[in-house]
């Protein structure tokens, strides 16, 4: 499923034109980026937890030629599934 089936599911299930379906995915996807942002976590209980990790910087190397690169440090956002989405799939 891609973000336009999506937007077209959420309008059918909720009854509502897709423009306003369209908003209401768009305003829960800035919400959870602004809160992954700010370094919170975004917990749905039910669903699961949305949160961010902190990875340090390594040393890789280029495939091709076998020179040693630096990766820099960053930030990775995390997906934990919840007990009852778990559920769902394995029914």
């Amino acid at each position: 499923m891609n973000k336009q089936e999506l937007v077209d599911q959420v309008a059918k299930k909720a009854d509502l034109p897709k423009v306003k379906a369209q908003e209401a995915v768009e305003a829960i996807f800035d919400t959870i980026k602004g809160s992954l942002k700010e370094g919170d976590e975004v917990r749905l209980v039910g669903f699961g937890t949305f949160s961010v990790s902190d990875r340090a910087a390594t040393t890789g190397r280029n495939p091709r030629t076998g020179e040693a690169i630096a990766i820099a440090a960053s930030k990775q956002p995390k997906f934990k599934a919840g007990k009852e989405l778990k559920d769902a799939v394995n029914k």
